[in-house]
């Protein structure tokens, strides 16, 4: 499997997305994936080309099995994309085509180029005052096509709000309805984010356009102030805060020092009265009497992060689908072989050979010389008054018995070794040991007498033996270092997260033997991801509080 190239890397990194896993789908349908975009309590979203290389790219939604394999919700999900087919806005993406496909139901929809208003306020900032009343009147604009072909949009949220060059539009709408209707939703539980949910759909499961008005309010309090109206977060608190409690007084009070005639808008949206909420059209006519009728431009951070997006997206554009395939990252780094020149084998094959060679011929010598001196064994060590070889930069001895010697060096073999990995460099590590300094040096003994000599012996001394030594192989990079490349800050990484920074922590984790849930590394930080950071700081001795800090961060990318 081919890794993806760096350049390829950052044209996905650019256009929102992130590699796939071997475990993605090669094909969905006509099209063909490029990436991840995120994922979801529905199922997981990639960036799709089609297959016959047709301009365009695609989000393709994939919805998770357990709806998917209902013949009742695939009928309500072909249904409620037939009644998305009918919305023609600029403020939604429109609908490419559905299939189920070798177990796959999946939604195609128009790329939008942008960032989700939860991501552009997390990592830009708040948009300001122009670019708030911009999200009243282009959300308006959606609610209001969505309301006249009949779509309520049930989970309109920060996440589901794209920020594009061409402005506000809303996704994602429609599938929640055929969600809410399906057997896993059956006994009581709502699709949806309950800090954006309408009262009347909490309390008796009824939704229509004032709901998706409600939900509007909400997103633009967040797009505003950083903060949900009703708190964050998904338990019965909040829900309950939002069924019958009125917003934060300290949120609101801060919108209506900023604007007062936004706060007076957007507490109108919130009133829990579904009839004293104002129509998606007089959002639009609000925006436009409060001077912003015309769409200002999105500030300057956001203006370069959607720059960013649509280069990414070029590049993949113009990339070839036949190209696909370099954009999957295996799930262990493979390790090509190192090619090898006949010429270069040929050379360690003679190397080989000498050193073979002179390993026989050095134990043949000394076992001749051993036992044809008088009175001496084949077991006797160095007698009395002899002298020794010894390398001054070799070894101690492994053992009784075994002489220590000089090295046999070849500095050719070294140089086409020390070009060699893995089991290369080991298997040439038992042909000798090396190193200029492993010359052979004179070493007198008690009894006197030079190197070789005894008094009465011969004066030539003893051919030398080689002594094998193994080189110990270089420390493997770490999986959880070497597989996972996403992310390299420091960043807090917390629940709720989602994006590159997540996918790094749910890579490393899961490469280290923890498990992040069965949706295995999707981008979001859920319980499952939370709950695998808390045991990683656990064994790591560090603070558990399950979130990814400088601290957490730098234990992840230890080598241990």
């Amino acid at each position: 499997m081919t890794d993806i190239s760096a350049a390829e890397g950052t044209a996905l990194r650019q256009a929102g997305a992130v590699p796939l896993l071997p475990a993605d789908p090669r094909r969905i349908g006509p099209y063909v994936p490029l990436g991840l975009l995120g994922s979801g309590g529905m199922g997981r979203v990639y960036l799709a080309r089609r297959a016959d290389d047709a301009p365009g790219l695609a989000a393709v939604k994939v919805i998770r099995p357990e709806y998917a394999e209902g013949p009742d919700f695939r009928r309500r999900f072909e249904r409620e994309a037939a009644v998305h087919g009918r919305v023609r806005t600029p403020r939604a993406p429109h609908l490419l085509g559905t299939g189920f496909d070798d177990a796959l139901l999946w939604m195609a929809t128009e790329y939008l180029p942008g960032l989700s208003l939860a991501e552009a306020v997390r990592e830009c900032g708040l948009p300001g005052p122009a670019g708030v009343w911009r999200l009243v009147a282009e959300l308006g604009e959606a609610l209001s096509a969505l309301a006249a072909a009949g779509v309520v949009h049930r989970d309109l949220k920060p996440s589901n709000v794209i920020l594009s060059p061409r402005g506000a539009h809303v996704i994602d709408f429609g599938i929640s309805r055929a969600a809410d209707s399906s057997a896993i939703t059956s006994t009581g539980n709502r699709v949806g984010t309950a800090a954006y949910m309408a009262p009347e759909y909490l309390r008796e499961g009824r939704c229509d356009a004032a709901s998706d008005v409600f939900s509007l309010g909400c997103t633009i309090v967040y797009a505003a102030t950083g903060h949900a109206p009703f708190g964050d977060g998904t338990g019965v608190d909040v829900m309950h805060r939002v069924a019958f409690e009125a917003p934060d007084t300290e949120v609101m009070a801060e919108l209506a020092q900023a604007d007062p005639a936004l706060a007076a808008l957007l507490a109108a949206c919130l009133a829990k009265d579904p009839a004293g909420r104002p129509a998606p059209r007089q959002l639009i006519d609000a925006a436009t009497a409060a001077g912003h009728g015309r769409a200002s431009d999105w500030h300057a951070p956001l203006a370069v992060r959607l720059r960013e997006r649509q280069q990414g997206c070029a590049v993949l554009e113009n990339t070839p689908v036949r190209q696909s395939p370099h954009f999957r990252t295996p799930l262990e780094p493979v390790l090509a072989p190192v090619a090898v020149p006949a010429a270069g084998r040929g050379r360690r094959h003679r190397s080989l050979l000498a050193a073979v060679a002179g390993l026989a011929v050095g134990a043949v010598a000394v076992g001749a010389f051993l036992l044809t001196r008088p009175g001496d064994t084949p077991a006797a060590a160095a007698p009395k008054g002899s002298g020794s070889v010894t390398a001054s930069a070799a070894p101690a001895s492994s053992g009784p018995g075994t002489s220590v010697s000089p090295s046999v060096t070849d500095k050719g073999e070294k140089k086409d070794r020390n070009k060699d990995r893995g089991k290369e460099q080991q298997a040439a590590a038992g042909q000798s040991s090396r190193g200029p300094e492993s010359t052979p040096s004179a070493t007198a003994t008690p009894g006197g007498g030079s190197a070789g000599g005894d008094g009465g012996g011969s004066s030539e001394a003893p051919a030398p033996t080689a002594t094998v030594t193994k080189t110990a192989a270089p420390p493997a990079t770490p999986a959880w270092i070497s597989g996972c490349t996403y992310y390299s800050g420091t960043e807090l990484t917390d629940y709720g997260d989602t994006g590159q920074r997540v996918v790094q922590v749910q890579c490393m984790l899961t490469k280290r033997g923890y498990s992040v849930g069965g949706s295995g590394v999707d981008g979001e930080f859920g319980r499952d991801t939370q709950a695998a950071v808390k045991q990683f700081q656990g064994a790591k001795g560090l603070e558990v509080d399950g979130q990814v800090g400088p601290n957490t961060w730098a234990a992840l990318r230890s080598s241990s």
